[in-house]
């Protein structure tokens, strides 16, 4: 009888053993499923971007890659806690960059309208004059 009862106590011992490291697991699986929902700094960056913005992001990530990291973390945390609610446009994160010392060089053009299409500038510039504008001024 003294053996049953070792027995019984050792079987009981040994499922409440296989509960707690059951317990023990889903627990550990929760909290790896939960950080895998939540998304990234740079996924809660990006849906806030609006015009323009992710031509900026790209650029300051390509430009400067760690200090970009940074900023993108901590918006990223902004806008977790509900802090940051707008839409953040091209300029108001170039603006943002520019103010933490991130001097982000963006390609600009600027067009001008020839006969009645857009030019780029530097095309219009570029361009020889005609043989009409010649005669014009030798004549004058």
């Amino acid at each position: 009888m003294n053996e049953d009862k070792e027995l019984e106590l050792l079987k009981k011992k040994r499922l409440e053993e296989m509960q707690k490291n059951l317990t023990f697991q889903k627990k550990q699986e929760e909290a790896v499923s939960a950080q895998k929902k939540r998304p990234s700094p740079r996924d809660l960056v990006l849906q806030k971007l609006g015009y323009r913005g992710l031509e900026v992001l790209q650029n300051a990530e390509h430009q400067f890659p760690n200090e970009a990291k940074l900023v993108i973390e901590k918006l990223g945390e902004l806008i977790a806690a509900g802090e940051i609610n707008e839409e953040l446009d091209g300029g108001k994160l170039l603006l943002l960059f520019r103010s933490v010392g991130i001097n982000i060089k963006m390609q600009t053009t600027i067009n001008v309208k020839k006969d009645g299409k857009f030019v780029s500038l530097s095309d219009k510039l570029s361009m020889k004059p005609t043989n009409s504008t010649k005669e014009n001024n030798s004549s004058s």
